[in-house]
């Protein structure tokens, strides 16, 4: 008897413990909570506002001014600046119905009701790789799931982010980007003074006649002409005695 009443509560601590981890898994691995799990990575800050279906959302941070979209319930994301969000529009069965572009007026939503088919969020980026992004609010078949809205609670889902995208146009102003220095004029530096110029003497100029080496000796003059000599007469008193005779 005991071991059965131990075998018992064995039993009932397994299959509480295998119901909670279930539990946990389900809760964990929960759609939303998962995109909104990566959004929190990539935009490192907790989503302001999120919307998804069909394993894609968007989300925004407005403290940082983000916007992120996600495919395959989070696998991979981008990252936009919410500047760089041109408008979104709602389509229904193919038809633009509603629609809000920057600087434009909002294209209010003017027939609403039931669909046959397709219900789409479509957010433009300024993006030439990546330029759009389209969420899909309802599909046919989506009836047959779980907690699955219905075509009218899309259409009413999908106006209701019309209207938010125009608040979050308005409200998100296009970044100022700083505009370039003009370029600053050089700064005119007065010219030095002009240093002294040191100029060699210049030599007197020579005879062309004088063929002298050019060195520091003494120049050799030619002899000048001799005066011509006058003939010597002779003196009559040059002997002594004939003079006193």
């Amino acid at each position: 008897m005991d071991e059965t009443v131990r075998l018992i509560l064995w039993l009932a601590l397994a299959g509480t413990a295998v119901t909670f981890a279930g539990s946990a898994a389900i809760w964990f691995m929960d759609e939303d909570r998962r995109i909104r799990r990566a959004f929190r990575h990539v935009m490192k800050a907790q989503s302001d506002a999120v919307i998804n279906a069909h394993g894609r959302g968007v989300g925004f941070n407005f403290s940082r001014n983000l916007a992120a979209v996600a495919w395959d319930q989070g696998a991979w994301c981008l990252v936009y600046r919410i500047d760089e969000l041109v408008g979104a529009e709602l389509i229904i069965e193919g038809d633009v119905r509603a629609r809000v572009y920057r600087g434009e007026a909002r294209r209010p939503l003017e027939q609403r009701g039931s669909a046959n088919g397709q219900v789409i969020l479509r957010f433009i980026f300024d993006d030439a790789r990546y330029p759009d992004f389209e969420l899909v609010l309802w599909a046919p078949g989506d009836e047959a799931r779980r907690n699955g809205p219905s075509p009218a609670q899309a259409i009413q889902d999908g106006n209701r982010w019309i209207t938010r995208m125009e608040a979050i146009l308005r409200r998100a102003a296009p970044v100022q980007r700083p505009s370039p220095a003009p370029p600053s004029q050089p700064q005119v530096r007065a010219a030095p003074p002009p240093e002294p110029k040191f100029e060699a003497p210049q030599a007197e100029p020579s005879d062309p006649l004088d063929e002298s080496p050019p060195w520091d000796e003494a120049p050799v003059r030619k002899p000048a002409r001799q005066a011509q000599r006058e003939p010597r007469t002779r003196d009559l008193f040059d002997d002594e005695d004939e003079a006193l005779s």
